[in-house]
């Protein structure tokens, strides 16, 4: 069984860039979480296959998600980072459950994302 792998992790200064990066599998969509310390796990955002994608308004403009199908790998790109995008993230896939919604049914282990001053 394929498995999820994140990777580009790791401690950033606040403002600055990081982009993760995770291995998929074929399912109809994928998405990116987080959980920072002591909080529950959080939605960041998804991709549909079709192309659409969308975004927790926290990280409008400053996170963007994309897929390599040829790389089979799924991208978070983050810019202007922020004390509080300190979390694992985690990469998810699932299928499609209609009105821009995503079914997860499987998940990475997780990066930790470092923001600091």
């Amino acid at each position: 069984q394929v498995q999820m792998v994140e990777s580009g992790g790791g401690s950033v200064e606040i403002g600055g860039s990081l982009r993760l990066s995770c291995v998929i599998v074929p399912y109809t969509c994928w998405g990116w979480f987080r959980q920072a310390s002591g909080k529950e796990r959080e939605w960041v955002g998804t991709k549909f296959s079709a192309g659409d994608t969308t975004y927790i308004d926290s990280v409008k403009g400053r996170f963007t998600i994309s897929r390599d199908n040829a790389k089979k790998t799924l991208y978070l790109e983050m810019n202007n980072l922020k004390p509080e995008d300190t979390a694992v993230y985690y990469c998810a896939a699932g299928y499609y459950a209609g009105n821009m919604r995503c079914d997860f049914a499987k998940w990475g282990q997780g990066t930790q994302v470092t923001v600091s001053s």
